[in-house]
């Protein structure tokens, strides 16, 4: 289905290890109930679940080239976009919907005619489906699973289970293998917990296409090890001396919208994508980084698995990944494809723990390279990145108190009462306090475009006197530009290799 994905479960009753996809989907032009141009009665033939709606949208596209000359129809049914206009799209009665559990679990219920029959089901594929039957994730899914291997079943179906991370085993933790009834998880018992959650019947067959190492051979992966407090400064700079198509990943909205304000007033241009915002603009911010040959996207784990955008060059690990799934997901944005990437990890004293189980679970045999960062640049970074973040302080802190207080003051109108001012977010400030605020924040901003204004990395003078005053001005253009990431970190570690013989 799709073949960037490393594993897949499927079921058959053949014999032999081979995944019979087309079998069941002949189309008879005497049989009306398979007849692609038959209006009366075309039935809900292939069903395709995915954990986020972005992925759904990339499958349908998919599936929708496929098919672009053989007139099945396909439909998707995601949350963030209108109901009503999904049900009018299931209305025309398509043989492939590509679904999320919420959205398809809510059509279910009301018993839509499209999906009332799901006996005819020939073809269900989970993607993601480590994910997807995560305890406490997805409920949905779980009460769809049980109708559709209960009363809704067809012996005929074949169910498809695609993931990069289905062997990925932990390490069971001893205090749990000390409880009475506890398994060592290997891959074979993680497998049957599985199909048992997807309700796979009979003996699958498993196709594993993963390494040992989980990553692919052409993705780079390098570390910083700094305080929490400066992973703006090296996150900054790497944007700047590498300019690219780049991933950030951070693992909470909070931070995803700090840094969106940070890297915006600093003239970055970020792209945010998380679960808080509309769908329309999530999937514009995606257009919109596909478009772009240099651009940054600031994203949680919403964009980590699945999503195929082209020539992603670097994957920046902003807070460390809690599990080692998530770090081979999302370091599988990049090094596509057999083209190469770069994976970026800033590790500060919190992320130690998570870092250190991912490197176990992975099983690393080699420690991973330091990623090498010009010092003499580093000063002027966090002048920049310091001025910004005292801006970005005072905006949001005003930005936050004017929609409190705004609140406060309509309730307050709508139930007639009077309130006092210490229940305002901040202090009331006099007329004359309050332009002095913004006469400060207008300096500050002026600063920071004066620094911005000024290049970051300068071009040394070989010669010792250019001219005979020495006062000759070239103009400083970048340097280190031209040098991609993957070249700084190699030429970093040939040095190395050489310093050590």
């Amino acid at each position: 289905f799709r073949k960037w994905q490393n594993t897949c479960i499927c079921n058959s009753d053949d014999s032999l290890c081979r995944v019979k996809v087309l079998e069941n989907f002949e189309f008879d032009s005497g049989d009306e109930t398979h007849t692609v141009g038959s209006c009366k009665k075309r039935p809900l033939l292939g069903l395709v679940l995915t954990p986020t709606r972005e992925l759904a949208v990339q499958v349908k596209h998919h599936i929708d080239a496929v098919a672009k000359f053989t007139g099945i129809k396909t439909a998707i049914l995601v949350g963030g976009m209108a109901a009503q206009k999904q049900e009018r799209v299931l209305n025309r009665k398509p043989e492939i919907v590509v679904a999320t559990p919420g959205r398809l679990w809510e059509l279910v219920k009301e018993r839509h005619p499209h999906l009332s029959n799901l006996r005819q089901l020939r073809c269900l594929v989970i993607d993601e489906a480590d994910r997807m039957v995560e305890k406490g994730h997805f409920l949905e899914l779980s009460q769809l699973l049980e109708i559709l291997n209960d009363s809704q079943y067809n012996p005929q179906r074949q169910t498809f289970v695609f993931s990069a991370t289905l062997t990925l085993v932990h390490q069971t933790p001893s205090r749990v293998l000390q409880k009475k009834n506890a398994k060592k998880m290997d891959k074979k018992t993680k497998l049957e917990l599985l199909m048992e959650k997807v309700g796979i019947k009979g003996k699958p067959k498993v196709i594993d296409l993963t390494r040992k190492e989980a990553t692919v051979e052409t993705l780079t992966e390098t570390r910083i090890h700094c305080n929490t407090n400066e992973k703006d400064y090296y996150l900054y700079y790497f944007l700047l001396q590498y300019p690219g198509r780049t991933m950030v990943f951070a693992n909470s909205i909070d931070c995803v919208k700090r840094l969106s304000s940070l890297l915006t007033i600093l003239n970055c241009d970020p792209l945010p994508l998380h679960a808080n915002m509309h769908q329309k603009q999530r999937l514009k911010n995606l257009e919109r980084f596909a478009e772009r040959e240099s651009c940054v996207l600031l994203t949680t784990d919403v964009a980590a698995r699945g999503l195929d955008i082209p020539n992603v060059q670097h994957v920046i690990h902003y807070q460390v990944p809690r599990t080692s799934e998530l770090y081979v997901h999302r370091s599988g944005r990049t090094a596509r494809a057999a083209n190469e990437g770069l994976s970026l990890l800033l590790i500060g004293p919190d992320d130690l723990i998570n870092f250190r189980k991912i490197y176990k679970t992975l099983e690393k045999t080699e420690e991973l390279p330091f990623f090498p960062i010009e010092t003499k640049c580093m000063t002027s970074i966090k002048e920049r990145m310091n001025l910004a973040q005292q801006i970005e302080k005072a905006e949001f802190f005003n930005s936050r108190a004017k929609q409190h207080n705004s609140w406060l003051q309509q309730a307050a109108e709508a139930l007639e009462i009077d309130l006092d001012d210490d229940m305002f977010m901040g202090k009331k400030h006099s007329e004359q306090e309050e332009s002095q605020k913004q006469k400060m924040l207008k300096g500050m901003k002026k600063q920071l475009k004066r620094m911005l204004s000024q290049p970051l990395f300068k071009v040394l003078m070989k010669t010792k006197y250019p001219t005979q005053s020495g006062k000759l001005l070239l103009p400083q253009t970048s340097v280190g530009i031209s040098e991609s990431a993957l070249g700084t970190v190699s030429k970093h570690q040939a040095k190395k290799k050489k310093s050590i013989k």
